[in-house]
């Protein structure tokens, strides 16, 4: 079987260099392995995403050379997938519904930090500091009977003491420079959302499931998400989806040295080619001969 690439990206803004360095990356891969470039579209967020955007990335890798299978993944359209797999982790006692608003949780983390340091996931973020998982069975029902929002979240603390020695084959390199068979260390997030009220499905579940049913082999993505590869091999073995290999590549950063986002005009696909840029100078530009 060829091997499977895939380029994820989200319709929430215009693609820039970064997006550019990523897909190339997928498309040479593709190239050289023999294999297939699938393009999959996360529009989970329909307050963010717009038609407007999935347009461009079309024209957009269209300009730079880049050709994929279609047609494409659109999240939006496969949420009983998700709702499934949310059904069998719910199934084996797994997850459980946080009431908490986000303003709550704020208030929580201030008071947990002012009798001492609470403890932050990779990104940065506070980890999840309620007692929802505490709260009886029929407070939880009457709680979603009327209404009230909530978060699905995965009891990490019950899923860790049955999953353990995790790992995952890195053909990239990590920020501290892993490579190899990785350890995954999925008790450093928490009790991570997998879905909400409003949204039937978050990042880290979606993922999973897509790659599995598209039949990814190889992903090929940032270092920015290498430590959210531990959430999902976590979540891979619970839903028993196979795992592929990963392939984590550096940022492309602007001058101050942080991360590109989709309102810098200055690195935004659109505008460099306005400006008369060739789809070999983005190359160039990514360090891509």
């Amino acid at each position: 079987m060829p091997p499977v690439f895939r380029f994820a990206p989200s319709p929430n803004g215009y693609l820039h260099l970064g997006h550019a360095y990523s897909a190339l990356l997928n498309f040479d891969r593709a190239r050289e392995t023999g294999g297939r470039l699938l393009l999959r579209i996360e529009d989970i967020d329909a307050t963010r995403c717009r038609p407007e955007f999935e347009t461009a990335i079309d024209e957009d890798l269209a300009w730079l050379g880049i050709a994929w299978e279609t047609p494409a993944r659109r999240q939006s359209e496969h949420f009983a997938d998700y709702r499934a797999a949310l059904e069998k982790l719910s199934a084996l006692g797994l997850v459980y519904p946080a009431f908490e608003s986000r303003a709550e949780i704020a208030k929580l983390v201030a008071a947990r930090e002012a009798d001492g340091l609470w403890l932050r996931d990779p990104d940065g973020a506070p980890l999840y500091p309620g007692d929802a998982k505490s709260l009886p069975a029929d407070e939880r029902a009457r709680l979603i009977e009327t209404g009230v929002p909530y978060a699905l979240r995965l009891d990490m603390a019950a899923v860790c003491r049955c999953v353990a020695g995790l790992t995952w084959s890195e053909l990239g390199e990590g920020p501290g420079r892993e490579h190899g068979l990785v350890a995954a260390r999925p008790e450093a997030w928490g009790d991570v959302i997998l879905a909400r009220k409003e949204t039937p499905t978050s990042y880290h579940l979606s993922v999973v499931v897509d790659d599995a049913l598209q039949g990814v082999s190889e992903v090929v993505r940032g270092q920015d998400l290498f430590h959210a590869t531990s959430v999902h091999r976590l979540l891979q073995v619970l839903l028993d989806l196979p795992a592929p290999t990963y392939r984590h590549h550096a940022l492309i950063c602007d001058e101050a040295g942080r991360k590109l986002s989709k309102s810098s005009r200055s690195t935004g696909l659109r505008e460099l080619r306005v400006a008369g840029a060739s789809p070999v100078d983005i190359r160039g530009l990514v360090g891509l001969g």
